[in-house]
């Protein structure tokens, strides 16, 4: 009798502690929706080896108001890096390739800035950002659109990236190596990196309403639609569908689904009884491999920040901490897992704020560290505003001053007008038409844009799709060089590092075909 009693009161004080978690995850949630404008998000938490929440929040689209819930499918963006990494062990443990493997042994062609880093270049390297390259070098073969590129011109145009320091000196973070992990996979297994992941993966997780990319989900009648802020007014974009971009950013899941993958990973890579990879393979993951900056702070005052493989790694409060964030244009998303404390936290977001995720995770982490309650909702929109603030006042300054209508400007642009060509991303031609002088690339259809004079051997390019946020300079090399050589970079601080153009490097053909 004693014993029933005891055990009355422990399952009153475990659903008491429960409602307790999913009141406060419930409020924060709300509330971040409110701060920063987000029309639907989905929550899990996985705690002890069970779920202890799982819901969804608001709605998949502003268009149609349909309610978002746990089988809502999201791109999962980045977040897919672990699973091309967990494929990869998958394949380790098979006997079919190791992480020091050099990449030219499954990829002959393969060719990097130098011949040193090209022979020495490891399947490990492809994963831990650290390359020598810059970050994000080469994404605008994939980002925004990137249709008209393929993996076999990422694997030939790699080598014409410069490198912003030695090899395995410093973390840059990248996408294109990913990709060509990917590659790798495919080779290798003889399947589509995305049947593979499928099937080696998902499919012993029964993870059965997600996909290795948008295209292959088989029912996408319960989809969110990604969501940006254009000019104050919360909008829908079109989806980011390109295949290419699936070992490094292609998969879409639910909290439903993906509850059972970080279930998996907090078990060592066990799903019940059966084995998805190693404990060898599944702690190889997370080792840290590259040292990340990393701030001493309040409140989780951690000491290490590094990248593993396909997964960030840091602690708070003492505490391992596992992680990653994915992010596509209208989409944010991030996995958490507290491997000490035997917790995962799971927020997948319909709008590009990483703040709100943020603020979501870092609730649940301080209820289960014991830490003081931090309203981390207010603290992000005072700095998310700031920071707005500050680009905002950045770009008024540039538009203000841009312009096509004096006789100088007429002239220097003018002098423009012609074809370019950079080594990796290809031609883009500059012309005049209905008395604007427009900006056009030639395999990345989506950036085109108006091109005006802003100062001396400087231009600006305003983008006509303005949800990008990635209006360009772009500059004379020499200006004595009768406008034969130019570069870019990004206006504001908040454009994504996805748009690389300090990376390009254009030169006029001596044919101009308009």
């Amino acid at each position: 009798m004693k014993n029933w009693f005891l055990y009355s009161i422990f399952l009153v004080s475990t659903s008491i502690y429960s409602q307790e978690i999913n009141n406060e995850i419930d409020k924060v949630t709300l509330r971040a929706m409110e701060l920063f404008d987000v029309p639907g998000i989905a929550v899990a938490v996985v705690k002890d080896g069970k779920v202890i929440h799982s819901k969804g929040y608001g709605v998949r689209s502003i268009k149609h108001q349909e309610k978002v819930d746990i089988y809502t499918n999201f791109g999962i963006a980045s977040n897919s890096k672990a699973f091309t990494s967990a494929a990869l062990a998958i394949l380790i443990d098979q006997n079919k390739l190791n992480w020091d493997d050099k990449v030219i042994e499954y990829i002959p062609e393969f060719k990097m800035y130098n011949e040193y880093v090209t022979q020495e270049f490891t399947i490990r390297d492809l994963l831990t950002h650290r390359s020598g390259l810059g970050l994000g070098a080469g994404d605008l073969m994939i980002w925004p659109d990137g249709h008209n590129f393929t993996s076999k011109d990422i694997i030939h145009n790699i080598q014409f990236l410069k490198p912003v320091s030695s090899f395995r000196t410093k973390y840059d973070y990248d996408n294109l190596l990913y990709i060509i992990a990917g590659v790798i996979i495919e080779r290798v297994s003889g399947m589509s990196w995305a049947s593979f992941v499928e099937k080696e993966i998902m499919d012993p997780l029964h993870m059965t309403n997600s996909a290795g990319n948008w295209n292959r989900l088989v029912d996408k009648s319960n989809v969110i639609d990604p969501h940006v802020p254009i000019d104050g007014k919360l909008q829908v974009i079109d989806r980011y569908t390109n295949t290419i971009f699936d070992a490094a950013a292609g998969i879409y899941s639910n909290v439903d689904d993906l509850s059972k993958w970080v279930l998996m990973q907090l078990n060592a890579g066990k799903n019940g009884d059966e084995i998805i990879f190693s404990k060898k393979q599944h702690a190889e993951m997370w080792t840290p491999q590259t040292l990340m900056t990393n701030q001493t702070i309040s409140p989780y005052f951690s000491l290490f920040k590094a990248y593993g493989l396909g997964w960030q790694l840091t602690d708070v409060s003492g505490k391992l901490q596992v992680s990653h964030t994915g992010g596509l244009e209208g989409i944010v998303t991030q996995i958490t897992l507290l491997p000490q404390e035997n917790l995962g936290i799971i927020v997948l977001t319909n709008q590009q704020s990483g703040y709100a995720f943020s603020a979501i995770t870092n609730t649940v982490k301080n209820y289960y560290l014991g830490l003081p309650y931090f309203d981390f909702n207010q603290d992000y929109f005072d700095k998310s505003h700031t920071n707005l603030k500050n680009a905002d006042s950045i770009t008024d300054a540039v538009w203000l001053k841009a312009t096509n209508k004096s006789k100088e400007a007429i002239e220097q642009l003018d002098s423009l007008v012609g074809k370019y060509k950079d080594n990796w991303f290809g031609s883009v031609s500059i012309f005049k038409k209905n008395g604007i002088y427009i900006f056009k690339s030639d395999r990345s259809p989506q950036l085109i844009g108006e091109l005006m004079y802003y100062d001396k051997d400087t231009f600006t390019i305003k983008w006509f799709n303005r949800y990008f946020n990635a209006d360009a300079f772009l500059y004379l090399e020499n200006i004595q060089s009768k406008s034969n050589r130019f570069k870019m970079k990004a206006i504001s601080p908040l454009t994504d590092f996805s748009y690389d153009f300090q990376d390009l490097d254009f030169v006029r053909l001596n044919e101009i075909n308009l």
